[in-house]
């Protein structure tokens, strides 16, 4: 099995678990590693010996599983580099939350004989695309969790034009606006009040960002369908962020927001189900009274 690494900078544990990976699977010659080459770079410095591996970028590589070790922004900046090539991603949480990371650092044991063993379930994931009026061009124009249109400034907030399919459904003055898959339905869309998306539906969901208007809620349409914001601000310019990834635009550039025509495919533990996650992650059903 040919595996990809890549990881986080920002975590100290991450040093000692790619050094008991390695431990795990030196004598295993049906496995072999490549590391994204920052990350490489970064663990040679903390005097791990990856010398004799191999290295990657963002251009095309090949592997049968890719290991994410950090938190979701470290899976997302993964899921961003891997794109179409329809290479399973099993994430490994040493941050905090982690919603898309599966399994966690503290289980060393487990997760080696789990790679081992490949005892994973893939799941594919909807992927937004994001085009524009102007044909300015995206590195990675993709998204897995959202896209989220903000103001520039911190001053007044902007209108968003927003029409689906061509008809207009409603203009939000706010501070911005969340175009978000089921994956992302747990992230910067649930904290704005989004609802919770099981991965497997086949929706976008639309959530404005502090809305000066009481009567806006979040709204579910199908993935299908196509998104068209148009922006107004004072500043004349509007901050559009894939996955943390930001641009600036200028107004009169329009954003079109469509289903990608790939999907991301992660890689989960076996028995373990999105509300396993949920209760674990959210508390759902703990009692503080306990």
């Amino acid at each position: 099995m040919n595996i990809a690494v890549f990881g986080s900078k920002h975590h100290e544990i991450v040093v000692s678990l790619i050094a008991n990976l390695l431990k795990y699977f030196q004598n295993k010659r049906d496995f072999s590693f490549a590391f994204e080459n920052i990350f490489y770079d970064y663990l040679l410095k903390q005097n791990i010996k990856v010398q004799q591996f191999t290295t990657i970028g963002e251009s095309n590589f090949t592997a049968d599983l890719v290991l994410s070790f950090g938190g979701d922004g470290t899976f997302l900046k993964t899921a961003a580099i891997v794109g179409n090539k329809q290479i399973p991603i099993l994430g490994i949480n040493v941050g905090r939350l982690g919603f898309l990371t599966d399994l966690s650092g503290r289980e060393i044991k487990d997760m080696f004989q789990i790679i081992e063993n490949q005892n994973f379930e893939v799941e594919q994931r909807t992927v937004i695309e994001v085009k524009n009026s102007k044909n300015i061009s995206l590195k990675m124009p993709f998204a897995l969790n959202e896209v989220a249109v903000m103001k520039q400034d911190s001053s007044s907030m902007i209108s968003i034009k927003a029409r689906i399919n061509g008809e207009l459904i409603n203009t939000y003055r706010a501070d911005g606006l969340i175009v978000a898959t089921p994956t992302g339905s747990t992230a910067y869309s649930m904290s704005v009040g989004g609802p919770i998306v099981v991965p497997q539906a086949a929706n976008f969901i639309i959530s404005p960002i502090a809305s000066h208007s009481l009567n806006v809620r979040p709204l579910i349409i199908p993935d299908l369908w196509e998104i068209e914001l148009t922006i107004d601000s004072r500043s004349n310019s509007y901050l559009a962020a894939l996955d943390g990834r930001s641009k600036i635009f200028k107004t009169h550039t329009k954003l079109i927001i469509s289903r990608a025509p790939h999907k991301i495919l992660i890689a989960k533990q076996k028995g373990r189900s999105f509300f396993d996650t949920i209760k674990g992650k959210l508390m759902w059903g703990a009692d503080t009274r306990e």
